[in-house]
């Protein structure tokens, strides 16, 4: 009972936030009273056109900007007003994240590159266990065979899922993932996808991503649509075809 009343509990809250951005003259706006909860263990995907304000959302559910009005919390606590240097630390230590583009620093292997982000980290863990833990997680998004490898020798796919193990690798309660499929042919698409899901269900992490592909939304347990800035309803015949939660 104790579990499911866990993944039951509300992660992320957000109430009337907005984001202005003022470029040269022009004031643009962003969101405009963006109210969103995700619970734990939740599977959440935010469909939108490009510019519909999904990655303003990401960042600021991320820790990387602020907003201009509203409140935001994370797992109770409220984040939305933190300064830059607050926010950081909030980040590194319950959000992971995984970009469209992977991020690899080129220079480094796999292993290297998903020990990364704890190395990074003001208390770092004993050499010997981050390096078990490299290799636990390397193991469950398939890389085990590409430990060596540099980001230059690995497919698209195999780059998003050295991506996918470094945004696990600090044992974040939530993941954050901005079209992590943008840069994938359709095939390699379903297979992260897919991954993700895996780990959703057998590691109950918390996934929230954006996309503006349709094909992903039919593998999302829940389906969030924004549009200039504001949720909106799902149209009638993408809510009849989504999968039900639970």
């Amino acid at each position: 009972m104790a579990a499911r009343e866990a993944r039951n509990e509300v992660f992320v809250e957000l109430r009337g936030i907005t984001k202005d951005y003022q470029l040269g003259r022009t004031q643009v706006v962003a969101l405009r009273g963006v109210d969103l909860s995700v619970r734990r263990g939740e599977f959440t995907v935010v469909m939108g056109p490009s510019g519909s304000g999904k990655s303003t959302l990401l960042n600021i559910i991320g820790c990387l900007d602020r907003p201009t009005a509203g409140s935001y919390h994370l797992d109770g606590i409220p984040v939305g007003g933190h300064d830059f240097d607050k926010l950081a630390s909030v980040r590194n230590e319950k959000i992971g994240f995984i970009f469209q583009s992977f991020n690899l620093i080129p220079v480094l292997d796999v292993v290297e590159n998903i020990e990364f982000p704890c190395l990074m980290r003001k208390r770092r863990e004993p050499a010997a266990s981050l390096r078990a833990r490299v290799l636990e997680v390397a193991a469950d998004v398939g890389l085990t065979p590409y430990l060596k490898h540099r980001p230059d020798e690995l497919s698209g796919g195999q780059r998003q899922r050295v991506a996918i193990a470094r945004a696990l690798i600090t044992r974040p309660e939530l993941v954050l993932a901005d079209e992590p499929t943008a840069n994938l042919d359709s095939a390699t698409s379903e297979q992260i996808i897919e991954l993700m899901l895996k780990l959703n269900q057998e590691k109950g992490v918390t996934f929230l991503f954006s996309t503006h592909d349709p094909r992903v939304m039919h593998h999302a347990r829940r389906v969030v649509h924004i549009a200039d800035g504001r949720i909106v309803e799902a149209p009638a015949e993408e809510a009849l075809a989504a999968p039900a939660s639970g």
